[in-house]
Formats: structure tokens, sequence, C-alpha cells
């Protein structure tokens, strides 16, 4: 009976081993990244969600130094999916859905390059989805604005400090979070309670 409780263990740390070689990284900004870390933490297929700092010139910036627009990084998360569960176009998706992409440096109150709409595509399958549904968008006129979203290659991802991680879930009543954040999610639950863990 041990050996087959033991058996299975292996077996299960097996699958989740050949399952964590076919996931993905997706590198995304859409303002502040406590809004966009508590949204893609609620996605089926979603493994994990790190907030931080990417786009830049110079290494391992603080966020004081993010937040003087000075060192080229937006504020992003790095999101680590199983496709097989959700795929990088839907991540698009809802990532167009969940900000405004049409304003240039800014998510509402929040002002500056850091804030900028931006994906950063770490392939050139990335590159062409994230190109085709911006385009797609921009014909559509869903917004009355042209699509600002900025498309460039990934180059380097500085995880931000600890005290932004899992930020909305540490902090919720918070004005920030109540104001802010908490609408976006019952946004994302309206249009997309299919997708939600």
């Amino acid at each position: 009976m041990l050996l087959l409780n033991l058996q299975n263990d292996i077996e299960i740390q097996s699958e989740v081993k050949m399952s964590s070689n076919k996931y993905e990284i997706a590198t995304l900004g859409e303002g502040c990244f406590w809004c966009s870390e508590a949204i893609f933490q609620r996605l089926k297929g979603v493994i994990k969600v790190e907030s931080g700092y990417s786009g830049g010139n110079v290494p391992n910036p603080s966020y004081e130094a993010v937040c003087t627009g000075k060192t080229g990084h937006a504020e992003v998360v790095q999101i680590t999916f199983d496709p097989l569960i959700i795929s990088y176009k839907e991540l698009l998706e809802i990532f167009f859905s969940t900000h405004d992409p049409t304003t240039l440096n800014r998510q509402g109150a929040d002002v500056g390059t850091q804030y900028r709409s931006v994906i950063f595509y770490h392939n050139d399958e990335q590159r062409k989805t994230a190109e085709k549904l911006k385009e797609e968008l921009n014909k559509s006129k869903i917004w009355e604005n042209p699509i600002v979203t900025e498309i460039s290659p990934f180059k380097n991802f500085y995880k931000a400090e600890d005290y932004h991680q899992n930020y909305y879930n540490n902090n919720s009543h918070q004005p920030y979070c109540s104001f802010v954040i908490s609408p976006k999610l019952e946004k994302l639950k309206k249009y997309f309670k299919s997708k939600l863990k």
C-alpha cells in the first residue's frame, strides 16, 4: 500500500513537471501593476503573477526610481500561464478589456511613462498575435480614439519590492483598491466569468 502511494506521488510529481514544461510567459503593462496583478491572478490557467518593471535602461530599479519616469521602465506583470487552459490571445483580450489602451502614458489618475499600455512579446508568435489583435480592435472602433499600446520585444524583468506583490489580496480595503481595482474586478466577473478560477 505504501509503495502504491509512493508510486502515485511520483506519477503526480511527474505530471506536474511535464505540465510545467509547457508553461509560457506573458509580460504586460496596463497602468498600475496592483490592478493588473489582481486581474490576472483570478484567471484559470494562470500559474503565477509577479509585479515588476520592464522595458527600461537601468538595471535593478527601485519603485522610487521608476516613479520618476527617468528609467524607461513600465510597471508590468509577468504572467506564467498554461496555454492548454488559457491562450496568449485570451490573455490579451482580457488585457485590452480591463484598461484604456487609448490613453498615452496614463491610466486614470496615474500619469507617466511607467503607466503606459505595453505588451512585451517573448517570441515572434506573441508579436504576431499582439499586432493582429491590436489591428482588429482598432478596426472595430470599440474605442473612440486609436489604441496606443506599445508592442515591443521583451528585454528584461525586475521583480518589484515584496510589498507590491499580491497587493490587492493583502490590502483590498485600502481606498485605491476599493475605488480603482474593485470596479475592474467586477467588470472582469461580468465579461469573463467563464475564465475565472
